[in-house]
């Protein structure tokens, strides 16, 4: 029987620049954006408080990804779920080089910014209360069709228990 490991990374943060969409040669979709996470603390021997950021590269693929493209812009704070995922490759020039980024599986918007979006963006994220699903790739990509339904109840904010 094979040992048990587990590989799960989550993260809230705000995005350190715009999201790139691009397409494989199969037409599957990638996004690529960065996300910066913040960590304050107080010293044990007393002082200042102190604050300290980290940057992480995350990817997204298949409809996970043109959603990201359409919902997120720099700054916007979001959650993100996936896995960590080493890669490496040789440059032009005979080098080799490796990073690690995050493969996202789950998207949530946690900010109700709307600047810059599109309109059809802006009816997506009034939708986005829960982890966007995701599926594999598949080999042509559609850009998604928002059709917003009434909702019957209206959620009152004091209902969350967060």
């Amino acid at each position: 029987m094979a040992s048990r490991s587990l590989n799960k990374v989550q993260l809230i943060g705000n995005l350190t620049r715009d999201p790139e969409l691009k397409y494989i040669q199969q037409g599957n979709a990638v996004c690529t954006f960065g996300l910066a996470t913040n960590r304050s603390w107080t010293p044990s021997e007393g002082g200042e408080r102190r604050e300290e950021t980290e940057y992480h590269r995350l990817v997204s693929w298949g409809k996970l990804a043109e959603l990201c493209s359409q919902l997120l812009t720099k700054g916007r704070k979001v959650y993100v779920e996936g896995r960590l995922q080493t890669r490496q490759w040789e440059t032009s020039d005979g080098q080799q080089r490796s990073t690690t980024e995050i493969v996202i599986e789950d998207m949530i918007l946690l900010d109700s910014r709307k600047q810059g979006t599109t309109e059809a963006a802006d009816d997506l994220q009034d939708d986005v209360s829960a982890p966007v699903e995701t599926a594999k790739p598949a080999k042509a990509v559609s850009v998604p069709t928002v059709v917003k339904e009434p909702m019957d109840e209206k959620i009152n904010i004091d209902d969350i228990p967060f």
